[in-house]
């Protein structure tokens, strides 16, 4: 798991439980996505609309309870990403 992959996860994590839900993401992802990406901590190319940031959860919810725990959501940003 990478620190990038972690950074990114406490950053859509809006209300701070250590679960992501697919709100939580596609509204996390168009609040913070830009600054994310400028700060370095997320790729440009990464940024996308609601449909893309849904995209992503059910990509990374592995076990279909409609909420992300840090590995689940690690596993597939470092894949998709590169950070891994």
């Amino acid at each position: 798991m990478s620190d990038k992959a972690r950074k990114l996860f406490e950053a859509l994590d809006l209300d701070a439980d250590g679960t992501l839900t697919r709100e939580e993401v596609i509204t996390a992802l168009h609040r913070k996505g830009p600054t994310l990406a400028a700060a370095g901590d997320l790729p440009f190319w990464a940024l996308g609309d609601a449909e893309a940031s849904s995209a992503l959860f059910d990509a990374a919810d592995q076990n279909g309870d409609a909420v992300l725990s840090l590995e689940e959501f690690t596993a597939v940003v470092d894949r998709r990403f590169g950070w891994g």
